[in-house]
Formats: structure tokens, C-alpha cells, sequence
């Protein structure tokens, strides 16, 4: 798929087949995520692919109880390691780095005709305790990934016009 037909395509998927993702295809993905740039490029990170099916089901618990993140053969934790780390323009550098990479793992995912939705709310403790995640290590996002079940995927909420959103050289 083209990269800008898989920006148009992707969606927040949240009901998914119950089928395995083959391993080439899932390293495919993840190989996306490792080629994503990272502040000063120290690649500060750590996917953990969740696989087992009660593991699965303790995070989508953990996530609200969004439970239809469980039906995902897979669930991708963005894991920040190095959580303290700003950057001098004031921004936290593993907010940056995990969602360029994450971003990475859903326009792959969708060039490989999986679904994936962004999850953010979830509680931190409680998932960091379920996939053993030590401290001071921060989980960023979790990211359920698999093959979207027929008629799951949302129409496309509606965007900003450009007009909206850019300006010229100075804010307005």
C-alpha cells in the first residue's frame, strides 16, 4: 500500500478476527517502529507484544475495561525508558519518540491490512504491574493490533480544513 493511501485508509479499529497475525507480517510492523527517529537517536524504548490470551484480558480490564482491545490477537505496549528525559525546547522527549514510533506501527499495520486504535487511557500501575514493567520505566500507549472484522472500522471522523490548521511564519 502506498504511504498516502494508508494515511487516507487507517482507522480506530475495535473489533477484530480472532486470527493470528503470521510472525513475518507482526515483524514487519515492528521493524517500522525500530526505523522511527528518536531524540538524539538513543531509540529509548520497548515494544512489549502482548500475546497471551489472559494477559490480553487483564490489560483491556486495566484499560478501562475497553475489552474489545482484548479481541486483538495482539496488543502493543510503547514502553518509555527513559521517562525523565526532556528536551531543551521543554518537551518530554518519550512523548515525542513513542508516539512517532507507534505512529510508525499504525501506518505499517495498515499497509499490511491490519487494524490498530490508540489507546491512552489506561491505568499505568495497574498495566505496568500486569506486563511487569519496573520502574521508572513509563508506559506511553497501548495499541491493539489485528485484522479488523469485517464492517469494524469507523467511517472517518471529519477533519480540519487546512485553512484551520497552518499559518505563515508567525502564529495567527
Amino acid at each position: 500500500m502506498e504511504l498516502y493511501e494508508a494515511i487516507r485508509t487507517r482507522r480506530s479499529v475495535r473489533a477484530y478476527e480472532d486470527r493470528p497475525i503470521p510472525e513475518d507480517v507482526l515483524m514487519r510492523v515492528m521493524e517500522a517502529a525500530r526505523l522511527a527517529p528518536s531524540a538524539r537517536n538513543l531509540q529509548p524504548w520497548k515494544f512489549i507484544l502482548v500475546t497471551d490470551p489472559e494477559l490480553r484480558r487483564q490489560v483491556a480490564e486495566a484499560a478501562n475495561g475497553q475489552m474489545f482491545i482484548a479481541t486483538a490477537p495482539v496488543i502493543i505496549a510503547g514502553v518509555a525508558l527513559e521517562p525523565a528525559h526532556v528536551m531543551s525546547c521543554e518537551v518530554p522527549a518519550y512523548a515525542v519518540n513513542l508516539g512517532i514510533a507507534m505512529e510508525h506501527i499504525a501506518l505499517a499495520a495498515a499497509a499490511e491490512g491490519l487494524g490498530t486504535c490508540w489507546i491512552g487511557a489506561f491505568s499505568q500501575s495497574k498495566v505496568k504491574e500486569i506486563l511487569k514493567v519496573p520502574e521508572p520505566y513509563k508506559i506511553v500507549e497501548l495499541m491493539p493490533l489485528g485484522y479488523p472484522k469485517e464492517g469494524s472500522a469507523m467511517t472517518r471522523r471529519p477533519r480540519k480544513s487546512l485553512d484551520e490548521i497552518i499559518c505563515y511564519d508567525t502564529f495567527k
